[in-house]
């Protein structure tokens, strides 16, 4: 997932499922998520999960679900089969979020449940007393109209203005919000899907969707591959499809459907490559869904459908590298998961890196460099801000609400250890390795001891005289950066700053600047490396020359209108209340809401905005902005 929002991590006080003693809770002693081996099976302790896969395991879904937009609510059936680890269990634990529980049943007959008191976090576990012999049972439900994992869009706020929207969102631990299951990514799962419809709008699933399927209202889907919960993915719309290749295509509204097939058309070209590198791609198809703008990310990389923001369909391919990201999660994620949030670094930071390489592959090693060198800028401005707890991969994330604890750290300094490996034994050596890491862990969840172990099995052992194993922990256990570590450099950015410098020291003016050949990297290089502080003649002199309040690009208006912000310049303020009320990916809203916030006048205009955007914003944008307004 496209996660990435340079901030200060807000912390979360919730305690977990598990009771445990305050020293244990605080700790920062530099260890991974615990494990044990239980029945042969490799159990992680998920501190963000009430279930008990240790003693019942669940291992395929059946839903039969119906989509009342009237209500707002998702409800139907699902069934979950599983399997006792512990021969003797008699408990199934389920984690769940503003559900409502009609009934459970095995076999026919109701079997007796309770649902525990919520936690703000976490959601209330579903304890389900399951019968001797009994390997599945079926929960009748219905979800909440504030349910935290979906969203529902009224017609106005799409593309098309005729119909209504619904889309979910699983990640981190929103899964449990629609529906009743083990919501911890060490549990993967296969699953069957009968969805109904209004007649009119077309489901899509993370799952095998047939782009020829008729609208009729009742669509059935199969995720014959298992999954983490939290790549369960539904949406429903007026959908269109327009394919890409032989096995890409792309899901739109009407009205957006040939723009991102051709933003997007070099998708099939990136799987290609990716899977001549790095192995096999193992999820048959790979096709994009084009949501409306009040997605709360760029991308999320549900397999088969990855589920892609509008804002980065740019019309030049400036910003396709977030397609790059998701398609890399089919092998650095969703093939090899994470089995905790605290080892989120094993899916962010070799897809990070994987979307480097594939970005080299098709758009050659300058475009690659320009991105690498803007994510390690990123990278530092996090650094610079996060506690040193928070600038370690594997961190520790017990008592805290993984939404919260998102950052640069995961994706860019994972990419940055993965570079590092790459250069000291060779390119070569490191995608075999890789190879061997997606083969060897193939459709199972891992956790950083697991990592370190095969990597001190492999790289280690064949590397030993070019790998320090204490190097190696110091980077995924200790914050900041070693010294020493890759750095970037973009000759392309060298020209950059020379103008931008040359024009800040008064010796150039705007207009003399030559931008006729600049992409938006160059762009974002230029503006994100401005001093915070600039005049007001500055300001009008940038934005009369370029036009940058008016910028199409979203990145590049997204970096202006923070300056802006910053500078207080009034004349892109009517620009800004437009973005803000439109657009609901957190990357770019985020920071803006951070930065009014500083100010009074500027905590009042983001109130504004805010009280007038909060009802097209999905439930994650509203939680992540709503304290800048308070």
């Amino acid at each position: 997932m496209e996660f990435k929002i340079a901030s200060v991590v807000l912390l979360g006080l919730s305690l977990t499922a598990c009771s445990q003693a305050p020293e244990q809770a605080n700790s920062t002693e530099p260890t991974a998520a615990a494990t044990e081996q239980n029945n042969g099976m490799v159990v992680s302790k998920d501190y963000h999960s009430f279930a008990n896969p240790e003693q019942i395991k669940v291992n395929h879904l059946d839903l039969d679900l119906d989509v009342d937009f009237s209500q707002q609510i998702i409800s139907g059936d699902a069934t979950i089969q599983f399997t006792r680890v512990e021969p003797n269990a008699t408990t199934l634990v389920l984690d769940t979020r503003d559900l409502t529980i009609e009934r459970v049943t095995a076999m026919g007959q109701d079997i007796p449940f309770t649902l525990a008191k919520a936690d703000s976090h976490l959601g209330a576990a579903l304890r389900i007393e399951v019968p001797a012999k009994v390997e599945a049972v079926t929960v009748t439900y219905h979800t909440s109209p504030q349910a935290s994992g979906v969203q529902w869009l009224t017609p106005e706020q799409t593309a098309g203005k005729q119909q209504p929207f619904l889309f979910t969102q699983a990640q981190a631990i929103h899964a449990r919000s629609f529906i009743p299951l083990q919501d911890s990514p060490q549990v993967r799962v296969t699953y069957q899907a009968t969805i109904r419809t209004p007649a009119e709008l077309l489901a899509v699933m993370s799952a095998s969707n047939d782009p020829a399927t008729e609208r009729d209202g009742e669509y059935h889907f199969s995720m014959p591959q298992p999954i983490p919960s939290y790549l369960i993915a539904l949406a429903v719309g007026d959908l269109a499809f327009k394919p890409m290749g032989e096995r890409t295509g792309v899901y739109a509204e009407p009205s957006m459907l040939d723009a991102a097939a051709k933003e997007f058309e070099d998708t099939e070209a990136m799987l290609n490559v990716t899977e001549k590198k790095f192995g096999q791609y193992r999820w048959d198809r790979y096709d994009l869904l084009i949501l409306p703008p009040s997605f709360p990310f760029g991308g999320m990389e549900n397999p088969r459908l990855s589920f892609i923001t509008p804002t980065v369909i740019a019309g030049d391919k400036s910003l396709v590298s977030l397609i790059a990201h998701e398609l890399a999660h089919s092998w650095s994620g969703n093939t090899v998961t994470n089995a905790t949030w605290r080892d989120l670094w094993l899916n962010e930071g070799f897809t990070t890196y994987l979307t480097y390489r594939i970005m080299e592959m098709i758009y050659g090693p300058e475009r690659e460099e320009m991105e690498f060198e803007l994510g390690q800028q990123s990278l530092e401005a996090d650094i610079g801000s996060l506690p040193p707890a928070d600038q370690m991969l594997a961190i520790d994330l017990r008592g805290r609400d993984p939404d919260d604890v998102f950052s640069d750290i995961p994706y860019e300094k994972g990419a940055l250890f993965a570079r590092e490996l790459e250069q000291k034994v060779g390119r070569d050596a490191f995608d075999k390795f890789l190879m061997g890491y997606f083969e060897h862990f193939a459709f199972q969840s891992i956790t950083t001891d697991q990592f370190i172990a095969y990597l001190d099995d492999t790289l280690l052992k064949e590397h030993a005289d070019k790998l320090d194993p204490k190097r190696i922990q110091q980077w995924i256990f200790e914050p900041g950066i070693p010294n020493g570590a890759p750095m970037a450099h973009s000759d392309a950015f060298t020209k950059v700053d020379a103008a931008r410098d040359n024009w800040l020291s008064g010796e150039l003016k705007a207009a003399q600047i030559d931008t006729s050949n600049w992409n938006t990297h160059q762009w974002l290089h230029f503006l994100n490396n401005m001093p915070e502080t600039l005049t007001q003649a500055q300001m009008l002199e940038l934005d009369q020359v370029f036009a940058l309040t008016q910028a199409g690009n979203n990145e590049i208006a997204h970096s202006w209108l923070l300056m802006a912000v910053n500078n207080w310049y009034e004349p892109a303020l009517p620009r800004l209340h437009e973005y803000l009320v439109h657009i609901g990916r957190n990357k770019l809203v985020k920071p803006l809401y951070q930065a009014l916030s500083k100010t009074e006048q500027g905590k009042a205009f983001g109130q504004k905005a805010f009280a007038e955007a909060k009802s097209g914003y999905h439930p994650l944008t509203v939680k992540a902005n709503e304290g800048y307004v308070e």
